[in-house]
């Protein structure tokens, strides 16, 4: 029978009352008495020198305060990069300044010139109309291949050219790679390309920047991932502000997907401009401005081959890949392409050799950095796609082939320096192959036929690194900060509890998964704990959400946390039934004394810790509050199979997804409807990906998919009713609750089961198609099917 409570339960979403009902509290919903307005004045032109600005007339205008542009971030510091990548040759990667407001030249179309603040947003936005900009227009680059070759535009001019890194892994790997690939019995190769994404979650970014004089403290209320995280870089890297006098509120988060981890220059400035100006200075985001601010995601172009031998089992992969940086290096961009991405080119199989170059390259373009996956949607993409080349090729079954090179033997050290602790591919395969009906697909597929249809089936295998860890480790691989997390358990007198976390819910739902664990470990009802996130003068210091890594890295902090939460009241408990502490147990919200009929129940002793009136003080302090700290001792390894059937027609090339299927090992699970949620969500982006979406710029870097006019979300149609399964799981071995992360999975695993279905389908036509690049679109898949 299912659980109704505590860990395994589908408790429904507590946290969507509020939701539902309009009673979200996020940061637009937040106006501090005084506050002022910003508008920014962005280039127009993706590459330029600034000749002047003159904001003599925009000043005199009604209800401006100040303007501010480059000149007054002279001596602040810009944007930094929170990792730093070591190229092939021991070399550090190129790291050009990022400043607030652009100073002497422009990269790309979007980048702020100047700010004006004004009593209300219409007299801000009229005043930038009266700013007068001359900027001396210089050629731009925005194909990677070009921004390489000699005498190409150079975006900084402090560097010599436009490459930030040449990043090789494993290195020693790369002559072995190369006598394997070139003795090999089959070889595939495979040209794609991973296409550039805007984010584009509900709610758009805000930033309120708020002084107070009487104490010299700075507050910033943003629509961040991480706000620890945002406080350390603004405040220690930017702007100079001590952390006890800078306080970051990220109050709800209307969805992020990697966009919100990053510090951005309209956070700084808020935050610098109030402190100026003596007044908040609110900044809300419109949707054409999120299109040329927010941090794009992927863009990758890619060769990559894969050797077999005679018997058909992986022998070696090379590849070599382009990523786009775009203007500036965002907060975790270089680590994507390189440690997020290269580390899991083994993917599920015993492929014995591989060897991974990754060129960064800087382009006339929004920056790029983390979108939901980051890194392993890229890996998986590749490795996916050229495995069903290769079934194709040699005229295999695409199932067979995999099952044939799975990693059966766990803990298994892969060629790519990671170590995947457990996993059952075989099993979740199985699971796949039932949830899809596979044997029933023929029938299918010619029901289709019937009606003048292409049917394909696509199938995919992913594995991908959470909970990324550990710190000393990616502090060795160029991280500047961190990646541990913590909590800190606060028993009140009358037993309820306060759970101070440092991950960050923008959509997750720990607001509920994180009490049905804290309420199994005591065995008390989930409404007595409360969660308090967001705001860094309340919460211990963590390193917020993303990478799957909540549950994985803060949810063990919060057991630790918890343990030592149960240790103490049972030295209480002990006290009050005069038994010894090794005797206590807690059961249901009860402690009894084992063997006996004993018991005091958890209110009675947590009210014993704040009312001490039945234990000694030399013994125990009084009050129950814990805090702990966890610092994983390895990523998780959440892997699957999905599965996708589509419906080509053959007259218009339009791609119909009839069918999905997605088994997923995400280890231990504390909320399946939740699970079931992320993987629903991870799935449609992931669609969204390989038929729709595509950020595109022209050849002067003008953004052309800049609104929802041009670019193209999935809406409700665009995806099927899904199969979904996790029952396939091997707990993770090294955290205390076995989790291994979920949250991104789904866009991970999906692009690569589309395209493989969308080539079969073609094929089973007689269509000569081996590729085709994402997203694949009706005229797309139309021109291949001419040829």
């Amino acid at each position: 029978m299912p659980k109704d409570h505590g860990i395994g339960a589908s408790t429904k979403r507590r946290e969507d009352v509020r939701f539902l009902t309009g009673n979200g509290n996020y940061t637009d919903d937040i106006n501090v008495q005084g506050q002022a307005h910003v508008h920014f004045l962005r280039s127009d032109v993706a590459h330029g020198t600034i000749s002047s600005i003159d904001t003599a007339e925009a000043a005199k205008m009604p209800g401006v305060v100040r303007i501010f542009t480059g000149a007054d971030f002279e001596g602040v510091g810009g944007i930094p990069c929170g990792w730093q990548v070591t190229d092939r040759f021991g070399e550090p990667m190129k790291e050009p300044a990022h400043p607030v407001l652009a100073q002497g030249k422009v990269r790309h179309v979007g980048e702020p010139i100047a700010a004006v603040v004004a009593d209300t947003l219409a007299q801000a936005r009229d005043a930038a109309e009266a700013i007068v900009v001359d900027i001396e227009e210089l050629p731009a680059v925005v194909n990677m291949k070009d921004a390489l070759k000699d005498g190409a535009p150079k975006l900084h001019d402090d560097l010599a050219d436009n490459l930030c890194y040449d990043w090789g892994f494993v290195e020693d790997n790369r002559d072995a790679v190369d006598e394997a690939i070139k003795n090999a019995a089959h070889v595939t190769t495979l040209e794609l390309v991973n296409n550039r994404l805007v984010a584009n979650p509900m709610e758009p970014r805000v930033a309120i920047g708020e002084y107070n004089r009487s104490d010299d403290m700075s507050t910033l209320y943003t629509t961040s991932q991480n706000p620890h995280v945002i406080r350390l870089l603004m405040g220690a890297f930017v702007l100079g502000i001590p952390e006890h006098k800078l306080r970051v509120v990220a109050p709800d988060v209307g969805g992020g997907f990697g966009t919100k981890i990053f510090h951005y220059a309209e956070e700084a400035f808020c935050t610098f401009a109030a402190r100026q100006v003596k007044r908040p200075v609110k900044w809300t985001s419109t949707r054409s401005e999120a299109f040329m601010s927010d941090a794009h995601g992927r863009d990758h172009v890619t060769k990559i081959e894969l050797a077999l031998d005679a018997d058909n089992n992986f022998t070696a992969i090379r590849t070599d890949t382009l990523a786009n940086m775009g203007a500036y290096l965002s907060t975790f961009a270089p680590s994507v392409p390189t440690w997020l991405h290269g580390t899991l080119m083994a993917g599920n199989y015993k492929t014995p050799l591989i060897y991974v170059n990754v060129k960064a390259v800087f382009t006339n373009t929004v920056p790029v950095d983390a979108y939901r996956g980051a890194g392993r949607p890229e890996a998986t993409y590749q490795l996916e796609r050229v495995i069903d080349k290769a079934a194709r090729e040699l005229g295999v079954d695409p199932i067979a082939l995999r099952k044939q090179n799975f990693i059966t033997e766990f803990p298994y050290a892969t060629p790519v320096a990671v170590e995947y602790d457990t996993g059952d591919y075989m099993a979740t395969m199985a699971k796949l192959e039932e949830i899809a009906d596979v044997k029933g697909f023929a029938a299918r597929r010619a029901e289709s036929e019937k009606n003048g249809k292409l049917r394909g089936f696509g199938v995919n295998c992913y594995i991908e690194a959470c909970g990324i860890a550990p710190s000393n480790l990616v502090g060795q691989l160029g991280a500047r900060a961190g990646l541990y997390d913590a909590a800190t358990v606060r028993v009140n007198a009358t037993g309820s509890i306060s759970v101070m976390v440092g991950a960050h819910s923008h959509g997750q739902g720990h607001e509920t998964a994180f009490p049905q664990v804290v309420a199994e470990m005591l065995g008390i009802p989930e409404d007595q704990i409360d969660i308090v996130h967001g705001d860094t003068s309340k919460i211990p210091f963590g390193m917020g959400t993303y990478g799957s890594r909540s549950l994985a890295v803060c949810g063990s902090a919060m057991v630790r946390a918890t343990e030592k939460i149960i240790n103490k009241a049972k030295k209480i408990a002990a006290h009050l039934m005069e038994a010894s502490e090794a005797d206590i147990e807690l059961k249901d919200g009860q402690f009894s004394v084992a063997g006996t009929d004993k018991s005091v129940a958890w209110g009675d002793v947590t009210l014993a810790a704040y009312v001490p009136h039945n234990y000694p003080l030399e013994d125990i302090e009084p009050g129950l509050e814990e805090t702990a700290f966890y610092d994983p001792a390895n990523f998780t390894y959440p892997s699957g199979a999905y599965a996708c059937e589509v419906e080509v027609d053959p007259e218009t090339g339009k791609v119909t997804i009839e069918r999905f299927a997605a088994a997923d090992d995400f280890g231990n699970i504390i909320n399946p409807m939740i699970v079931s949620g992320q993987v629903h969500g991870g799935i449609a982006q992931g669609i969204g990906q390989a038929l729709l979406e595509n950020c595109a710029y022209d050849e002067n870097g003008q953004l052309l998919s800049a609104s929802y006019m041009d670019y193209a979300m999935p809406r409700a149609d665009d995806v099927p009713f899904y199969q979904v399964d996790h029952s396939c799981q091997t707990p993770c071995t090294h955290n205390p609750l076995g989790v291994k992360g979920c949250g991104e999975a789904g866009a991970i695993g999906s692009p690569p089961s589309v395209i493989n279905a969308v080539i079969d389908a073609l094929q089973s036509g007689g269509h000569k198609v081996a590729h085709i690049d994402m997203p694949a679109t009706p005229s797309r898949v139309w021109a291949a099917m001419q040829g």
